[in-house]
């Protein structure tokens, strides 16, 4: 990144695969359920910084904790939508803000995605390991009413968010993508 230029930083998820996925407890593992369900609709989530200086972004770790998920198609409040039992790979994108007026014309050296494989997931809406639901419940601000204590109490290396959610860049396979069609999901 260049100090003085600005950019925006922008992360969105898209589906693995077209598959609908089971959890299978007798052998723990995760098993094709059938064709996956039809494609949610596509979201961006902006960083609330974004636009910023390179120096800015460079200076500190960048968290997305304002970023949330749901699978409620009606969602209205700018979450990120996804399918329960759906396979998903998060996606990093850096967008050079061109001051040229033609900026348009640079859009793919301007707009550079970033992919980490071993951040692929599987979207659950209930959690069967009670050792699972607890760590939710601790990293999650908003459920004060499921924690038995204060996370002030917690030692410092517990705490969410003490961990960066991002502290290293690596190239996608398409390092060029857009934010409206995402690699991958077009149809």
């Amino acid at each position: 990144m260049d100090p003085m230029a600005d950019y925006m930083l922008l992360m969105d998820f898209v589906p693995v695969d077209d598959k609908r996925y089971r959890y299978a407890f007798h052998s723990s593992s995760w098993l094709v359920a059938g064709k996956a369900d039809p494609a949610t609709p596509g979201r961006v989530h902006y960083h609330p910084d974004s636009p910023a200086k390179g120096a800015q972004w460079m200076k500190q770790i960048v968290s997305f904790d304002k970023l949330k998920l749901t699978n409620n198609l009606l969602d209205d409040n700018g979450h990120i939508i996804l399918n329960s039992m759906h396979r998903y790979q998060p996606r990093f994108h850096v967008v050079y803000v061109d001051p040229r007026k033609d900026s348009e014309k640079y859009a793919e050296e301007n707009f550079k995605t970033f992919v980490f494989e071993e951040t692929r997931f599987t979207a659950v809406t209930a959690y069967q390991n009670h050792r699972i639901t607890q760590l939710k419940i601790a990293s999650n601000p908003f459920a004060k009413g499921f924690r038995d204590c204060d996370p002030e109490d917690w030692p410092r290396n517990h705490r969410p968010g003490a961990l960066p959610l991002m502290s290293a860049f690596a190239r996608s396979r398409n390092p060029v993508a857009s934010p409206t069609q995402p690699s991958g999901t077009e149809k």
